[in-house]
Parts: structure tokens; C-alpha cells; sequence
């Protein structure tokens, strides 16, 4: 297995430990708020399995029938994990309105809290450490599993105010209405989840800091060449795909030309992590004659 796969068995393990505190300190309260936090780690665990799943069929070389590699089983995991995470937010909404149509007492409600901070702390610190590993290694299913560990945090803190305003105030209907607002905050999370994963199936652009840095990168290192047009980029799981044309002198070897885009090629890979490379030459005077201005 290699390190993203990894990253993603452990978080199913981290992922069931937090489930079990979250549904020992609502089985503790009766508290419909613990209830909807609990369901979401349940999601957290499934999604961490499906992760695992996408980056194992993702790290698949490429193949005859896959010519440019598995990349994108990536965003199918995180296209599951928004999918999931709507759903327990509908089965949150619906508890919630029966709580709110006949609220019910607390009981232990200091132990629940207790239980549920330490499973929040355990999930905050994994989930800062899933997201800054996610982005390092360009892994979309690291990083919807730990934007959604981190959703769940935020989730966990909203409901213990609940608690303690129920605590302070006892008036019970706080406790399925904290739910309710649970359930929106996990829909959109879901929603945002989905719409991010979907742009990278529908090959999205690089970022523009990312297209800036190569366009530097082409500029600085295309010795001999005269320009560099029709830069384009896309997105696939870990791997940024880049194609651009290269115009040089009309009198310039194979050879020549072919060195230079080795040297870029080579700069880029180093400088863009999962960078793959594509440069069409041009000589200059069919440049010219296409209309394309030459420096």
C-alpha cells in the first residue's frame, strides 16, 4: 500500500473509535443532537472505506483500455461520501422534527458531553493532519475525507452549546432544534463535496497560481524556443495533465527541438508535483503563417 492508502485505512480506524465515543455519550443522554453527530461519524467511517477503495483502483498503472491512467476513481469516492453525507443529514431533519414535536428529557447529559469532547478532540487533531497530508500529496479523496472529518468537528462543537444552553436554560426543545441545524450544515458540506468532485470529472482547469507558476516555468526555461501557446491544463485525481505548443526556428534540428522539451518537461515535473507533460513543436514560419505571433 502506499502512503495515501494508508492515510485512509487509518482514517476508517480513527473513524470508528470516534463512532463508538459519539454513540456511548448518546446512549448515555438520549440527546437527538449527540444522536445526529454520532450518524454522521458512521458516514465518516464508510467514506474513509470508499477513499481507500478509490485510491487503491487510482494507483493502478495505465493500461490498454485506461491509456491515461485511473486517476480520476478519486473523485467517484468523494462524489459517494456527498452523496452519503445528504442522506444523513434527511435522516438527521427527521429526527429532529420528531423532537421538536415532543421534546424528551436529558439524562447524564455532563458524562454525554464529557464522551463526546474527547471524541471531538481525537477527530479534530486527525483531521488537520488528514487535510495538510491531502493537499501535500494532491488527493482528492484525502482531502472530501478530511473536509469532512473537519465538518464533523464543527457539527460536534455546534452540538455541545446546544447541550449546555439546555443545560443553562432547560428548555428541551434546543436539543432537537441544535439537531436540525446540524442537518443543514451537513447538507451543504454534502453539497459542496459534490460540486468540487464533479468539476474534476469534468476535467477542470488548474488553479491560476498553478497555471501562473508554469507559464513562468515555460518562460524561463525555453531557451532556443521562440513561444509558447495554447497552454492547457486539467485536473485527474493526484496528476495535472499540461499540453502546450512550442514554437521554434523553422531551421532548428529534431534534435534541438527535442531538447528543449525534455528541459521543460523536466522543470515542470519537478516544480508541478503529478505533472504530465505533452508539447506539441512548431517551426516558426508555420507559426506565422497560422497567425500566431512569434517573439
Amino acid at each position: 500500500m502506499n502512503r495515501t492508502e494508508k492515510a485512509a485505512l487509518l482514517s476508517a480506524a480513527i473513524g470508528a473509535l470516534v463512532m463508538a465515543l459519539k454513540f456511548g455519550a448518546f446512549s448515555l443522554t438520549g440527546s437527538i443532537a449527540l444522536y445526529s453527530d454520532a450518524l454522521e461519524s458512521i458516514i465518516n467511517v464508510v467514506a474513509a472505506i470508499c477513499a481507500f477503495v478509490a485510491l487503491r483502483v487510482a494507483s493502478r498503472p495505465a493500461d490498454d483500455d485506461h491509456p491515461y491512467g485511473h486517476h480520476k476513481a478519486e473523485y467517484f469516492s468523494a462524489v459517494i461520501e456527498g452523496v452519503l453525507i445528504i442522506v444523513a443529514a434527511l435522516l438527521i431533519l427527521r429526527e429532529a422534527y420528531q423532537g421538536i414535536v415532543t421534546p424528551k428529557p436529558l439524562d447524564t447529559p455532563v458524562i454525554g458531553l464529557a464522551v463526546n469532547g474527547l471524541a471531538t478532540a481525537i477527530n479534530a487533531a486527525w483531521g488537520w493532519v488528514l487535510l495538510r497530508r491531502g493537499r501535500a500529496w494532491r488527493s482528492p479523496a484525502l482531502v472530501a475525507d478530511a473536509r469532512h472529518v473537519i465538518a464533523d468537528v464543527v457539527t460536534s462543537c455546534g452540538v455541545v452549546v446546544g447541550l449546555a444552553l439546555v443545560l443553562v436554560t432547560g428548555v428541551l426543545v434546543i436539543d432537537p432544534l441544535v439537531a436540525g441545524l446540524v442537518a443543514l450544515q451537513i447538507l451543504w458540506s454534502g453539497w459542496t463535496m459534490m460540486r468540487d468532485s464533479l468539476n474534476g470529472l469534468m476535467d477542470q482547469a488548474a488553479s491560476p497560481e498553478l497555471v501562473l507558476k508554469l507559464r513562468r516555468l515555460i518562460s524561463h526555461h525555453s531557451e532556443g524556443a521562440l513561444e509558447a501557446h495554447d497552454v492547457r491544463t486539467r485536473h485527474a485525481g493526484s496528476a495535472t495533465f499540461i499540453d502546450f505548443h512550442l514554437v521554434v526556428p523553422g531551421e532548428m534540428t529534431v534534435a534541438d527541438s527535442h531538447a528543449i522539451c525534455d528541459r521543460l518537461e523536466e522543470t515542470i515535473e519537478g516544480e508541478i508535483q503529478g505533472a504530465v507533460v505533452t508539447i506539441h513543436v512548431e517551426p516558426g514560419d508555420h507559426a506565422k503563417q497560422r497567425g500566431v505571433p512569434v517573439i
